[in-house]
């Protein structure tokens, strides 16, 4: 044997022979050897195989030799239950039994059979790799193969590839279908998406990739797979929620409203159809306890004069958009409606930030042409075309309290004097440099709340039944003249006659 190295890092190497021949000198021979069993803890079998070794007694002084190689016997064991693991679907209690796990269920591994074939069914164990056991309890524990069952579908499952109850218009969605029991093979699957669309597949296994299906509608859909042979049938369903993004929305209020009168308050959507939303309303002075609805709409009322702040948020999916309104609450106001030249059309873009700066100059236009006092009007652009617009009269706050008749009289003079203007063409503003724009009274109000006294309604009414009562006079009178003057011809013609 030669040995080397050196003593340190800094000594030089050393070169060390030594010499066993004055101890091992004659080869071993076979009386020299034993035999060794290699055991696994006491047990003479591992992975299902006995092994035995020859080695060299612990007497023997002997040489090996250059030719010798270690020999090794094996055998096969019986097998036992430690040579099985737990099948698929199958976990190991605490007894060391192996039973079906929640999920799983056996009769499951029969679906892709079909009538008249063999299959192999589970006895919840199986060999465990590279193990080679033989004999023993193999024949107990190993699957045996059994006829294909005849059975009605059961257990069918109806699944979208993502797993959720939702989808994006326009994309792909996958749906994915199981079958628990029954002849997969001769089992046709019908899946109806809803939409007035239907596909039938004639087995289970021809959709085991999912069956693919785009909705071009957002809508809550009913989807229904039904799977059947033979014997029977089964149908499962689920609602598939189709959406789109919510880009923009806009909560449409009045600007002025009357104190304890009802108004209506509604959030458009753009585009409309998004889904499935939610609203979610802080009204007024109410900012703690929000309402919420479904619809789009809600009705209230304001009990206090004063500036009051309208805020919606609108939830659809994961989007969430809001929009604030204040609203101008008094006791009583008057309004008009505002036409414009048509030339004011072609430079709307029809969005709020322009409508919100045409708004200030046409109020600033009015008040000049008019003289009435800032505080006392408010004017607002309408959206959509073509452009219209409506102007509002607020009552004098120091002639508001006990003196609301000579309030209300002087709200109707300043009306007066406001359409003048407007009928004369002495209200006009320049929207850019070469662009005059002259503005008009409308012919209808488009508040109905110019006058919320009762007396004006019953006014209103009797003069329409004035008018009614009157046209059927004029009627009837000229039906009389009518018959009167045939008369006074038939008698002249009788006295022709006669001559």
């Amino acid at each position: 044997m030669t040995i080397f190295g050196h003593v340190s890092h800094r000594s030089e190497w050393q070169l060390v022979k030594i010499d066993f021949r004055s101890i091992f000198n004659r080869r071993c021979t076979e009386a020299d050897y034993q035999t060794w069993h290699l055991l696994n803890q006491g047990e003479p079998c591992l992975m299902g195989v006995k092994r035995i070794y020859r080695k060299l007694k612990p007497t023997s002084r002997c040489v090996m030799g250059k030719t010798y190689s270690v020999s090794m016997t094996s055998g096969p064991c019986d097998c036992t239950e430690a040579d099985f693991e737990c099948d698929y679907g199958y976990e190991r209690r605490t007894d060391g039994k192996c039973t079906p796990a929640f999920w799983f269920h056996p009769s499951s591994m029969s679906r892709s059979c079909t009538t008249g074939m063999t299959f192999l069914n589970s006895t919840g164990y199986r060999k465990v790799v590279s193990n080679n056991c033989t004999a023993g309890v193999s024949v107990e524990y190993t699957a045996r193969r059994q006829q294909c069952p005849v059975q009605a579908p059961k257990g069918l499952h109806l699944v979208t590839s993502e797993g959720t109850l939702s989808a994006t218009l326009g994309t792909n969605v996958t749906f994915l279908l199981f079958l628990e029991e029954g002849d997969g093979a001769r089992t046709s699957i019908t899946l109806d998406f809803g939409d007035g669309h239907a596909l039938t597949y004639s087995n289970v296994s021809s959709i085991e990739d999912g069956i693919k299906h785009i909705y071009k509608a957002v809508g809550i859909y009913r989807v229904t797979a039904t799977g059947e042979n033979s014997l029977g049938s089964e149908t499962v369903m689920l609602y598939l929620h189709v959406t789109c993004q919510l880009e923009y929305i806009h909560l449409s209020a009045p600007f002025v409203a009357v104190r304890n009168k009802e108004v209506n308050l509604t959030a458009v959507l753009w585009p409309s159809q998004v889904g499935t939303v939610t609203y979610i309303w802080w009204i007024g002075n109410n900012t703690e306890q929000p309402v919420i609805t479904l619809e789009g709409s809600v009705a209230c009322t304001f009990s206090r004069e004063g500036i009051s702040t309208v805020t919606v948020q609108v939830s659809a999916g994961n989007t969430i958009l809001q929009d604030r309104k204040s609203i101008a609450v008094h006791e009583y106001f008057r309004s008009h409606l505002l036409a414009f030249s048509s030339n004011l059309d072609d430079h709307n873009p029809d969005v709020a930030e322009w409508r919100l700066d045409v708004s200030r100059v046409i109020k600033n236009s009015l008040i000049e042409a008019t003289g009435v006092r800032e505080d006392r009007l408010l004017v607002t652009v309408l959206p959509g075309l073509p452009t219209a617009a409506e102007f509002f009269l607020l009552p004098d706050k120091q002639l508001n309290e006990g003196k609301a008749e000579k309030s209300s009289a002087q709200l109707d003079q300043l009306s007066e004097v406001l359409l003048n203007a407007l009928n004369q063409n002495l209200v006009q503003f320049t929207l850019r440099p070469g662009v005059q724009v002259t503005v008009y009274a409308a012919h209808l109000s488009a508040a109905p709340l110019v006058d919320t006294s009762e007396n004006h309604s019953g006014s209103a009414m009797l003069m329409l039944l004035s008018v009614v009562v009157v046209g059927l006079a004029v009627f009837v009178i000229y039906k009389f003249k009518r018959s009167q003057a045939s008369t006074s011809m038939r008698r002249c013609r009788t006295k022709k006659n006669k001559k």
